[in-house]
C-alpha cells in the first residue's frame, strides 16, 4: 500500500518535537462508528546495544481474527531513543512492512500511544496520518496524563486526562491484570476506540492484532540473531 511521505526522517531530536507540533495540527478525528472488517495489529522489536529495528503488520479479519495477511521488515535506525520522540525510530521500519501490504485495514492497533501523549502525537497518531488510516493506540504503559483508579472487571475503565481533556482510556482488559492505556491516534474516536481494542481481548491483556504481531517480530528477531 502506498503512504504520504510527510516529512524526512533523517532530522536530530529537536527538529522531531518542532515536526511533531506541526503535524499535531493535521490529526483529525470522527466519533462515529464505521464497518470494520479488516483490523491490523504492528509491533516493533531491536536488540540491546544495536541499531536494526524489526516491525510486523498484521492483518486479520474482523470480528472472527483470522489471518488475512502478514508483512515484516527490517532497517536501520540512526534516531536515538528519546522519550517522547519513539516513533522517529519505529514509524520508518513500520512504513516499510506496510509498503508490503496488499490488504488495507480499516483500522490499525499499534503497541504505543496516540493523543496521550505529551505533545498530543504518539506512535499511532504519527503512523495513522502517514497511512490515512484510523489509528488506535495501546499501551502497556502511561507516558503522559492522569486517572483514578479502574475497576477490576474485564471492560472497568477510567479516562486518561490532562487539563480536565480526556485524552485516552485506562481498560482493564482481563480480570486481575494490569489495565492497557488506549488512545486515539487519527481518524477515530475515543469511546469506539476503546470498544474496539476490548473486543480484541479473547483470551489475553493485549488486544489479539498487536499480540500475533509481537510474536512474529521476536521471531524474526531471533532468527536474525541466530545467522
Amino acid at each position: 500500500m502506498k503512504y504520504k511521505p510527510l516529512h524526512p526522517w533523517e532530522i536530530v531530536p529537536k527538529e522531531g518535537i518542532e515536526i511533531q507540533k506541526r503535524l499535531r495540527k493535521r490529526l483529525i478525528f470522527d466519533d462515529n462508528e464505521f464497518k470494520i472488517e479488516k483490523i491490523c495489529g504492528t509491533d516493533v522489536s531491536f536488540e540491546k546495544g544495536k541499531s536494526i529495528l524489526f516491525s510486523a503488520a498484521v492483518i486479520f479479519s474482523y470480528p472472527d481474527f483470522g489471518v488475512i495477511e502478514e508483512q515484516t521488515a527490517a532497517c536501520e535506525c540512526s534516531f536515538p531513543y528519546v522519550p517522547g520522540l519513539l516513533s522517529f525510530r519505529e514509524v520508518p521500519v513500520l512504513l516499510k512492512a506496510f509498503e508490503k501490504v496488499k490488504n488495507i485495514p480499516d483500522v490499525v492497533i499499534c503497541d504505543g500511544h496516540g493523543i496521550a501523549h505529551p505533545r498530543g502525537i504518539g506512535l499511532a497518531s504519527h503512523l495513522g496520518l502517514f497511512l490515512d488510516i484510523p489509528a488506535i493506540g495501546c499501551a502497556k504503559k502511561k507516558l503522559y496524563g492522569d486517572y483514578n483508579e479502574v475497576g477490576n472487571r474485564k471492560g472497568d475503565y477510567s479516562y486518561l486526562s490532562n487539563s480536565n481533556k480526556n485524552i485516552g482510556i485506562v481498560l482493564r482488559t482481563r480480570e486481575n491484570v494490569k489495565p492497557v492505556f488506549v488512545s486515539q491516534g487519527y481518524r477515530i474516536g475515543l469511546d469506539f476506540s476503546r470498544r474496539i481494542v476490548l473486543s480484541c481481548c479473547k483470551k489475553y491483556r493485549i488486544p489479539e492484532p498487536i499480540r500475533k504481531a509481537h510474536q512474529l517480530v521476536n521471531i524474526m528477531r531471533k532468527n536474525y540473531s541466530d545467522n
